[in-house]
């Protein structure tokens, strides 16, 4: 399932947290949605990410969510553990729960808000790294963090032995060439319309909240870039487009949309937690009609979710 140039596997979910109809951490649906996304074709699963809305939800209920994610996946797909925090303190001790927990690794944003300059923002993936014996994925997303882990950064922190992968959302695809061609730091792509560009220049796959839904139609794009046909992944990932816009691009975070798409479609999901706010009918109907029409266009023999 994983080797060095993909050590978290290919086919990440960044999945969503689901919470009950009064906000409560929904630890039997997370088995569930855990479950079906690897039975969908995803080889492993971020938990407590963006989508996952880690600010909202507290250091146990990372930790229980970690647990009953293992325990419903076995070793089926990997789990790796958002514990990245403004406070470097903060986030190695959440790095070492999540490895008491059964995480296989954790992913690590930069500190958001102090916007630290790129030697402290290097010596705070160090500390992190060294507090658990897990591996680490990095985590650039400038637009939320205010903070871009700068290439020449990249490349120095690929240099310790548990600073192996990054999940990239950095909209600088000329960047993440640069640090592939430099390093054997493993790039997944975190923006989903990259998802197959990324890997034909060497990505190790993707870390996907479209995965969310279409866990096996995502995955197929991979499996037919890698059986050379090239045409088809390109064809597949094209078919993806509208709901990828219409989950990640239409002015509402992806946590929001994914999880209106999931609700009307009987999966789970629950409410999302303040300051966030559910998506409103129009907005769930469209997503659903999307969802439709992707199933309907699908080419026969392949993967419709």
């Amino acid at each position: 399932m994983t080797n060095a140039s993909t050590p978290f596997g290919r086919a990440l979910c960044a999945m969503v947290t689901p919470f009950t109809g009064t906000g409560a951490l929904d630890l039997d649906g997370a088995r569930r949605l855990a479950v079906r996304l690897v039975d969908g074709g995803c080889d492993g699963l971020v938990l407590s990410g963006t989508t996952g809305e880690s600010p909202t939800t507290s250091d146990t209920e990372k930790a229980e969510l970690i647990a009953a994610v293992r325990d419903a996946v076995g070793g089926r797909a990997t789990v790796v553990a958002g514990v990245g925090t403004f406070d470097t303190r903060h986030t190695a001790e959440l790095a070492r729960a999540a490895e008491k927990a059964g995480a296989d690794g954790v992913l690590v944003v930069s500190p958001y808000y102090s916007r630290p300059p790129q030697d402290a923002l290097e010596a705070h993936f160090r500390d992190v790294a060294d507090a658990s014996g897990l591996p680490v994925m990095l985590y650039d997303i400038p637009g939320r963090t205010g903070t871009r882990i700068e290439p020449e950064t990249l490349i120095r922190l690929a240099e310790h032995p548990r600073i192996v992968a990054v999940k990239d959302c950095s909209y600088d695809f000329l960047a993440a060439q640069k640090v592939l061609a430099r390093t054997s730091l493993a790039y997944y792509a975190g923006c989903d319309e990259h998802n197959l560009a990324l890997y034909a220049v060497g990505g190790a796959g993707y870390v996907s909240t479209v995965a969310n839904v279409i866990p096996g139609q995502l995955r197929a794009v991979l499996d037919l870039f890698d059986a050379g046909d090239t045409g088809a992944a390109a064809a597949l990932q094209q078919q993806a487009t509208e709901l990828i816009e219409l989950l990640m691009s239409a002015g509402l975070p992806g946590t929001v949309t994914a999880k209106g798409l999931l609700d009307a479609l009987g999966l789970p999901a629950g409410p999302v937690r303040a300051p966030l706010r559910p998506a409103d009918r129009d907005t769930v109907d469209g997503l659903r009609a999307s969802y439709e029409r992707l199933l309907a266009s699908t080419a026969p023999g392949r993967p419709r979710a």
